[in-house]
């Protein structure tokens, strides 16, 4: 059966681990307080802080410095919660608008991203980052503006759990094609076989250097490149 949506993981798959939890997690760390108190009248912030409070067992309207200390032991236990994913996006997305950050993506990523693109195969993302950083992440990489060949976005909060089968029945669902025809790139076991248990197509992503390059992946098809990956 051909595939007719390839879905890309970002940490490890299409970017380095390091240049997420290194890069960005450094320049959002002392601009979150900042953001915080810049942009009080956006709702997404209010609701974001309002999370924090409630899931963090702060009183409502407690001091941003709490707030951050919060939000800082998130990111340093690679909490994959939500409110910090919205937060550390729009700092992120005004990052790279300034023009302050790049994005970096693996020397094979780019070419292939293209390939798939001009042979008909439709390309979308799903990340534990929010939507709202990964469209400026694929705009400003180091090889030019991919995110002209994305066509469709998801996180944990438009499609649930990165390790939970569920999540990718909804994106199947979303993009209007059954799970045989949808192949999912990764480098976490765990979030392949959730997506096998909908139907997907898997590949495992081993990439030297990264957090899951000793990890055992079972059943699932394994590359240490896209240019590798079978469509």
């Amino acid at each position: 059966m051909t595939v007719s949506w390839i879905v890309l993981d970002i940490e490890g798959t299409t970017s380095s681990t390091a240049s997420v939890h290194v890069g960005l997690y450094a320049y959002a760390r002392p601009r979150l307080g900042p953001w915080i108190d810049g942009h009080r009248g956006d709702p997404e912030v209010r609701e974001a802080v309002a999370q924090v409070e409630r899931e963090a067992g702060l009183p409502h309207g407690a001091a941003t410095v709490d707030v951050v200390k919060v939000l800082h032991g998130w990111m340093d236990g690679d909490v994959k919660a939500t409110p910090l994913k919205t937060l550390q996006g729009q700092v992120w997305a005004a990052g790279f608008a300034a023009g302050e950050l790049t994005a970096h993506v693996f020397p094979d990523v780019a070419p292939a991203l293209r390939r798939w693109h001009a042979t008909g195969t439709r390309l979308a993302v799903f990340s534990s980052g929010a939507v709202s950083s990964q469209r400026p992440w694929f705009r400003h990489t180091a090889d030019g503006d991919l995110s002209v060949l994305l066509d469709r976005h998801f996180d944990t909060v438009n499609a649930g759990p990165k390790r939970e089968t569920a999540s990718y029945e909804r994106i199947a669902k979303a993009l209007g094609s059954p799970g045989g025809r949808v192949l999912f790139l990764s480098d976490v076991p765990a979030e392949l076989d959730a997506a096998a248990a909908a139907g997907w197509r898997t590949t495992g992503v081993r990439r030297p250097g990264e957090p899951s390059e000793g990890a055992g992946f079972g059943t699932h098809p394994v590359v240490s490149s896209f240019e590798e990956v079978e469509v």
